[in-house]
Order: C-alpha cells, then sequence, then structure tokens
C-alpha cells in the first residue's frame, strides 16, 4: 500500500481524527454527547477550513455501541473528505464488525503503507478483547521489528490506539499499553523511528520518549481532563490532528479544533 504526495515539496500530509464512539441510533450519546453530531461538525470543519491532506488517519474506538451501522455511519461520514483513510481497532470496536465494510472506496485497514518517497507508516493493533487497557502480541512486535529492518532507509510512523508512555492520569494510565517496555525495546533496535500517534486519551499530547515524538489526539466527541487522577471532563472542544512528514524526517504537527464550547459534555458525570 502507498501514498503519494500532492506538494510540490514531495511531503506528506495527514490528518488524524480519532475516538468517534459511533452508535448506530441517530441520537447515540456519550457523556451527553451525540458522537454523530459531533464527527459530523468536525469533518465539517475540516472542509471549510481547505486543510490540506493525503490521506486520514483513524486511530480507533470507532464504535461505541460495536454495531455495523455504526461503522457505516463513519465510512459515510468521511466521504466528503475524499482522500484514502487507514483504520485501526481500539478497545471499544468489534473487529468482525470492523472488518464488515471492507472493501469499501475509501478504508483500508492494513499494517503497512508507504508514505511518498522518504516515510513508511506501521499500524499496530493494541486491543485486548474485553478489557479498557492495551497489549502488543508477540505477531504485532515482529511485524513492527520486520518493517523497521525492511525499509531502514525510510523516516517511520508508528500508530497504535492506545498511549505507550503514561499521561500523568492515574485513572487513565491503568488503561494504557501494558509492557510497554517491550514496544520501546523494539523501537530503540532501529534508528528510523521518528514517531508514534495514538487515541485513547481524549486528550492533546505531543512529548519526546527515548527521542520519539510521542502524540495522542483529541477526540472528536467528548474531552478527558489532563493531569487529573481521577476521571474528569475538559471543557475543550473535539478536535484533530493535522501532520506534514518532510523528505528530511523533520514532523510539523497542530491540533485543530471546533469553536469554543461546542459539544459540552454532562460535568456530573463520574466515568462511562
Amino acid at each position: 500500500m502507498k501514498v503519494t504526495s500532492s506538494s510540490s515539496d514531495n511531503s506528506i500530509k495527514l490528518l488524524q481524527i480519532t475516538d468517534t464512539h459511533l452508535f448506530e441510533a441517530t441520537d447515540g450519546s456519550l457523556l451527553s454527547v451525540n458522537t454523530g453530531e459531533s464527527f459530523k461538525a468536525v469533518v465539517q470543519a475540516i472542509i471549510d477550513q481547505e486543510c490540506q491532506y493525503d490521506a486520514i488517519l483513524a486511530t480507533g474506538d470507532i464504535s461505541q455501541d460495536h454495531s455495523e451501522a455504526s461503522y457505516q455511519c463513519f465510512e459515510q461520514g468521511i466521504v466528503p473528505l475524499l482522500k484514502p483513510c487507514f483504520w485501526l481497532p481500539g478497545n471499544h470496536d468489534y473487529k468482525p464488525n470492523m472488518t464488515s465494510v471492507i472493501p469499501s472506496q475509501q478504508i483500508q485497514q492494513v499494517d503497512h503503507v508507504l508514505l511518498g518517497e522518504a516515510w513508511q507508516m506501521i499500524m499496530l493493533d493494541s486491543q485486548v478483547v474485553g478489557v479498557p487497557h492495551g497489549r502488543l502480541s508477540d505477531q504485532q512486535l515482529d511485524l513492527l521489528d520486520e518493517k523497521l529492518a525492511e525499509y531502514a532507509d525510510r523516516h517511520t510512523l508508528v500508530l497504535l490506539h492506545h498511549n505507550p508512555i503514561f499521561v500523568s492520569s492515574a485513572w487513565l494510565d491503568q488503561h494504557a499499553l501494558k509492557d510497554a517496555d517491550d514496544f520501546w525495546q523494539v523501537l530503540g533496535k532501529h534508528s528510523n523511528v521518528k514517531a508514534v500517534l495514538c487515541g485513547h486519551v481524549h486528550q492533546d499530547m505531543n512529548v519526546k520518549h527515548n527521542g520519539v515524538q510521542v502524540m495522542a489526539t483529541p477526540s472528536t466527541c467528548v474531552q478527558f481532563k489532563p493531569n487529573s487522577d481521577d476521571f474528569a471532563l475538559d471543557t475543550l472542544s473535539p478536535g484533530w490532528r493535522e501532520l506534514v512528514l518532510h523528505v528530511s524526517g523533520e514532523l510539523e504537527t497542530k491540533v485543530e479544533r471546533l469553536p469554543a464550547g461546542s459539544f459540552q459534555p454532562d460535568f456530573s458525570s463520574s466515568g462511562y
């Protein structure tokens, strides 16, 4: 699988949409936020802002109710964005129903993508069925190791749903990637990993860990308050991330959000 650049400088532009938590029911809500409507609003804002991108990345928790219809809702919802979309499962997803919409005109479920002439993307499945935390199987770790070695001359972006480092929130960090040291040991064997991109934590994070840029991205629905040991919701609006991957290996990124006050949740909620 390959994505070609539409830019004169051969950079690759990517758009990350994550944690949509969609339902079959049109009035389906998560913590009082109608996730279908917030997803549509994010897509429309991307169109209105005339964002430039070569592909869309959807990093898990596509669905909240596991239904085939929720995945069809996502598939139909990204049609206006026109570009191919690469998705992977989160802890809330039901993989048999994810694959029910494949093949799709836009959605691709693959584990490796060549991005332009200088980058590659490795997409990992960190889901552990029936629990919120994540873990990478030996098969997934072997895939990571093999692709990093096979394309050692390409800068690499690694994607997974679960956060591979803690985010300083005890209630979230108990649901992070388990045995994360195994993941970082594989990355440490190679010099071509530039960045790791995840979802799951419903907030913006952009830090360096072991020399690698690690990013998480706001949900298209509910936001979790950073640095809170107990469950807490944030007042920030739904959002998305834009990335530019330069041939040199440099990466530019920014988070965009809907206008302040959009899709506010029920702040009295004690969990979900």
